[in-house]
């Protein structure tokens, strides 16, 4: 039988690694049909780097949970509730995109901008819930260091994405 905090880091991780490529199979089937429909993508963005950078992120979290020991049971369950509440509005920030989600910016010239869902009440409500995945997960698998070093890294990615993304949706 394997340790708890080997247990709690792999299962963790399978999850969410399970989760990141479902969410790629569906935004690369949108970023076909949008093409097709016309959208561009602009220059600068850091998609690249960003999909390289945030499964790393928490592979390096679940190391670093597999080797310090498990966190309290009440900082795991904090972990948890943060997680898939983060979890819940990125999926409803998904859905209220429909087939315009995509991990890749791309902008249908001359389409209205989403209002509905939680784009009524935030700007960047998948960036959100990006960060509460990053820091739900640190606390559920004990990754102290790697959670703060992941949000830092995370933060100056996403403050460039958001630069392209902004200068880009003035143009729809």
């Amino acid at each position: 039988m394997l340790p708890p905090e080997i247990t709690i880091a792999a299962g963790a991780l399978f999850a969410v690694l399970a989760m990141m490529l479902a969410e790629l199979r569906r935004s690369r089937i949108n970023e076909r049909l949008l093409r097709e429909r016309g959208a561009v993508e602009p220059a600068g963005d850091v998609y690249r780097t960003m999909a390289v950078v945030y499964p790393i992120i928490f592979v390096a979290m679940a190391t670093e949970g597999a080797l310090t020991g498990p966190a309290r049971d009440a900082v795991l369950v904090t972990g948890f509730i943060i997680f898939v509440a983060a979890k819940l509005l990125k999926l409803w920030a998904i859905s209220a995109l429909g087939p315009r989600w995509s991990y890749r910016v791309l902008v249908l010239p001359e389409v209205p901008l989403v209002s509905a869902g939680p784009y009524a009440h935030l700007r960047h409500p998948n960036y959100l819930a990006v960060f509460g995945e990053i820091a739900g997960f640190a606390l559920m698998v004990g990754a102290h260091v790697t959670g703060v070093i992941s949000l830092l890294a995370f933060a100056v990615l996403v403050r460039k994405r958001i630069a392209v993304e902004e200068k880009a949706l003035r143009y729809t």
